[in-house]
């Protein structure tokens, strides 16, 4: 092989293997997503002779707290006896303010005050709310969800129902994630591409296997299983604390049961690239077991399926005029290019096709990779050194 050939060919790999890894990614969404188990749709039976409390942990959450209170508290009943607890934890903005606006007129809201934490005690991220609420509640059921949580009228009824069905000890929903601004157009269908196929669902399911996740915007949990396995108190320190909690209650014997729940609930995770990027680098090496490599190599091979083929597309072009004699490699690499590129599109209209996401800045993908690729090694960064590592200002190390 001349060195003459050595750069078109290395160019031709990458284009084909950002096509082949789209293949792969949407082949395996699409078996994902044909056998995983979903929210059963509403039923017309009596509300269950039962309690529930929604516990909502709220930090600074006065853009989103509101919303989030009145979509629950207009849920339909899901049972005889329930009610929503507000925690607020510390806030500095007007969440409280917001939240006993949008639960005034209810009589089964409340809005509590999680207090200070303790000075020689490590607590991250919503464990000390979490923990805090439980203490002022004795419900047979428990659950917890986040500020930036939209649930339709019949999600709780229908979670509920089906947690009492299955004999659930702890039912979480997987949600549909939601786009409002630029840096999440870019970002967030990627990620939810890489969560539906990377996080074990079927495994999670199977009472036989040790593997076990939970998605910590929507955990429903049995109360009296909750105690026993400690709660929120017993892992204060746990960043990801909704794995811990799932491990936790499998780890225990106890039956655990993560469903999609894509129609019952929606999820926007963050208001702007700041709060993106924030987010994402305190979980991208945590979710990946806190494995340099994983998180190295799943970082570049979104920068390789996602942002490439946009680079390698002009670059044929420029090619093809600077170095004629080579044309039809750079044809070859124009067309593998564009594949990739109409595979990403595909991906979108799939996503449209079963989740109603739009096909808002489809085209904004190859930028998105650019991201993720630069939140792989600031999140290892990050992590390890726990400079910067926050979650809405407050440090997690």
């Amino acid at each position: 092989m001349t060195l003459a050939l050595l750069e078109p060919l290395l160019f031709l790999a990458a284009a084909g293997s950002a096509s082949a890894g789209l293949l792969i990614l949407q082949l395996g969404l699409q078996r994902v997503f044909a056998v995983a188990p979903r929210l059963k749709p509403a039923q017309s039976d009596a509300a269950p002779d039962t309690s529930l409390t929604v516990v909502i942990p709220a930090f600074n959450e006065a853009h989103n707290i509101a919303a989030c209170v009145g979509c629950v508290l207009a849920s339909e009943p899901p049972c005889r006896d329930w009610s929503v607890l507000v925690v607020d934890d510390d806030s500095t903005d007007a969440t409280v303010e917001n939240a006993s606006r949008a639960g005034s007129e209810a009589s089964h809201f409340r809005l509590i005050q999680a207090g200070p934490r303790p000075v020689n005690e490590r607590w991250v991220g919503k464990n000390w709310a979490c923990s805090k609420a439980v203490e002022q509640v004795s419900s047979d059921w428990l659950l917890f969800i986040d500020a930036d949580v939209r649930l339709k009228p019949d999600a709780l009824q229908r979670a509920l129902a089906q947690a009492l069905d299955e004999d659930a000890d702890l039912l979480s929903l997987a949600p549909r994630l939601s786009c409002g601004c630029l840096a999440e157009w870019m970002v967030q269908p990627i990620m939810a591409s890489l969560l539906g196929l990377g996080f074990p669902i079927l495994e999670t399911n199977d009472p036989a296997s040790p593997v076990a996740f939970a998605a910590g915007p929507f955990m429903l949990f049995k109360a009296s299983i909750y105690a026993q396995i400690g709660g929120h108190r017993a892992l204060a320190g746990e960043v990801v604390e909704d794995l811990a909690l799932a491990r936790a209650i499998k780890g225990g014997g106890h039956r655990l049961r993560y469903l999609l729940g894509l129609d019952a609930v929606d999820l926007r995770m963050y208001s702007d690239l700041a709060a993106l990027w924030e987010g994402w680098t305190k979980n991208w090496f945590l979710g990946l077991d806190r494995d340099p490599v994983k998180a190295l190599g799943a970082a570049l091979v979104v920068l390789l399926m996602f942002t490439v083929p946009w680079l390698l597309l002009p670059a044929s072009l420029v090619l093809l005029w600077l170095q004629p004699l080579l044309a039809n490699l750079w044809w070859w690499l124009m067309a593998l290019a564009s594949l990739a590129i109409f595979q990403q599109l595909l991906l979108r209209l799939w996503t449209r096709r079963n989740f109603d996401v739009p096909l808002s800045y489809w085209w904004l993908m190859g930028a998105g990779g650019l991201l993720v690729g630069a939140i792989g090694p600031v999140s290892i960064w990050r992590t390890r050194s726990g400079r910067g590592w926050t979650w809405k200002g407050r440090p997690l190390n």
